[in-house]
């Protein structure tokens, strides 16, 4: 039997106690393997294969445990062991941290046994944090963050959003009324970190009023939605009601600015920083460049150089000829 089928007979309760019995004293199994069954079997159900697991637990090796307890389907009865007996070890506090299926009151206890660098990962991570609120005024203790990092977490403990900036976002991304007042029911008792969750896991609608909020952190995770699409950047690209700071990302996103018609939509969005415009100016093909030179919405700045860089490419063009 291999050591993936034993687990899943350990794991599922089916084992015998034979098998449950050679897990115990050996069993042959890989030392990372062999301590999350173990883990398991420290609470069975019978007493004399509990003791005998716990007891095997003890003279196990740390690397074993750290091992185990990188694995994103490790057993919750390891993770929770682990957390117990070796959150003060050498690497098990980091490993269980950056583990996505830490319990949320494990890594809050966690969090003080961290170091700096996890620490630094940890506050940075809005995707964890938006789902583990009580992590975050712990993880602002730690002496280890930068200042810009206890300002994130401050942010993210702030209360509600303003009523009329959050109104005004709604009226721009939806039109028809009755969504708007559900959506404003919605938001409007939600704090940064609640928003900043429904910014990442919600759908298009709320992506669209929710990369029109004023706070930087809920227009961050909203860019970096996993569901996000392509279609979706474009729109946001071309937007005027977006704010300098929510534009300034799309613009340095690499992979946003793949897209031709996101640079394309930044250069003629009237409120895209002129220092933006003016980087990604020389990306503009010949017939979008001209065209900008006749668009009076944007800066005078920005019209004035497109001017001078469509006679340039024509001086260039015709001394080649």
């Amino acid at each position: 039997m291999t050591d993936a089928s034993l687990r899943d007979e350990i794991l599922s309760r089916k084992a015998t106690r034979e098998r449950k019995l050679a897990v115990c004293t050996g069993g042959g199994l890989a030392p990372g393997d062999r301590v999350e069954l173990l883990a398991f079997l420290a609470r069975d159900p019978e007493e004399a294969i509990a003791q005998r697991a716990a007891s095997a637990l003890l003279s196990q090796p740390l690397e074993a445990f750290v091992q185990a307890a990188a694995r994103p389907t490790v057993a919750s009865q390891l993770i929770e062991y682990c957390a117990e007996n070796l959150a003060d070890k050498p690497g098990m506090a980091d490993t269980l941290a950056l583990n996505p299926t830490c319990p949320q009151d494990i890594a809050v206890r966690l969090a003080p046994h961290v170091t700096p660098a996890i620490a630094q990962a940890l506050a940075d991570d809005l995707e964890r944090l938006s789902s583990m609120p009580t992590l975050i005024p712990v993880l602002a203790e730690s002496p280890h963050l930068t200042l810009d990092q206890k300002r994130v977490l401050h942010e993210l403990q702030k209360e509600e959003s303003d009523p009329e900036t959050l109104l005004k976002a709604i009226s721009d991304a939806e039109p028809d009324p009755v969504k708007r007042q559900t959506l404003l029911q919605k938001l409007g008792k939600m704090r940064v970190v609640e928003r900043i969750k429904m910014a990442l896991t919600g759908n298009r609608e709320e992506r669209m009023v929710l990369i029109r909020e004023a706070n930087k952190l809920v227009q961050r995770a909203v860019l970096s939605s996993p569901k996000l699409t392509g279609n979706e950047v474009e729109s946001f690209a071309s937007m005027a009601s977006l704010s300098d700071d929510a534009l300034r990302m799309i613009a340095g996103n690499r992979a946003f600015i793949k897209s031709y018609i996101v640079v394309k939509n930044l250069m003629n969005n009237p409120k895209t920083p002129l220092d933006v415009s003016m980087h990604l100016l020389p990306r503009l093909n010949p017939l979008d460049l001209k065209q900008l030179t006749t668009n009076k919405n944007i800066p005078e700045t920005l019209r004035g150089t497109a001017t001078k860089l469509v006679r340039q490419r024509r001086a260039a063009k015709s001394s080649s000829e």
